[in-house]
């Protein structure tokens, strides 16, 4: 069940969908409330100020891109898109725009929980007060010492692969595009290097996992980016 008094908008023009969703979401003990449009939407998100919000994206007045951009400008608060648009262009446009994740119509209950009670436990480990160590696995990372340990050794991480794993678990189960990654670490000069990316992710990987091949806290989201799970 979910903590008493959380609030989900649903942004969504096709009925049966929308009609789903709010009785998944109900089932778990959530609020819902509903917007058929994008207009309807941001008026919605405005005066409602729920902690997440479900988007379609095909709305009829407009794109779900702009309504995330609009978020944007004002809130934090995290955004699962809901959308047939299955292409790594559409899913990567949504992301950058500040999207939080994106799940590809048609889609299970189960599966559409699971990524609702991930963004819910990141939102609410956001509003806490900052922890200085994060422990995942065998591995504890000291954000304050600037400090790396696996099994209660030191790990040694270049400058660029300690940049990439605290920025990657600063935003917890949140996908980070490669152009988000290559922004922060690299900086802005370095959008279209995103082998930059790849290469170190596999150096770090080898550092921090179990089974490199297979990992379990650095997880790729193919085309897209990169997300940091804490628990596997």
């Amino acid at each position: 069940m979910s903590e008493p008094g959380t609030r989900i908008l649903i942004v969504e023009d096709e009925a049966d969908i929308r009609r789903f969703v709010r009785l998944t979401l109900e089932a778990e003990g959530h609020a819902v409330y509903e917007a058929e449009d994008l207009r309807r939407g941001l008026i919605e998100a405005g005066t409602r100020r729920p902690d997440l919000v479900v988007l379609d994206l095909g709305l009829p007045d407009g794109d779900g891109v702009d309504l995330i951009r609009d978020l944007r400008g004002w809130s934090a608060m995290p955004v699962i898109v809901l959308s047939a648009r299955s292409g790594e262009a559409d899913k990567i446009a949504a992301l950058d725009a500040g999207a939080d994740d994106y799940l590809v119509k048609p889609f299970g209950a189960g599966e559409l929980m699971a990524r609702v009670r991930a963004q819910l436990r990141r939102s609410q480990r956001q509003t806490q007060s900052g922890e200085p160590v994060v422990r995942f696995g065998v591995v504890e990372v000291d954000l304050v010492r600037r400090s790396v340990q696996r099994a209660g050794q030191p790990l040694h991480l270049t400058p660029i692969e300690y940049k990439l794993l605290t920025h990657l678990i600063a935003q917890p189960d949140r996908v980070l595009t490669h152009q988000q990654l290559l922004k922060v670490v690299w900086g802005p000069g370095h959008a279209d290097d995103q082998h930059y990316v790849r290469v170190h992710m596999a150096n770090l990987r080898k550092k921090i996992e179990d089974t490199p091949s297979m990992p379990r806290h650095l997880l790729t989201e193919a085309g897209i980016g990169y997300r940091f799970v804490s628990q596997a």
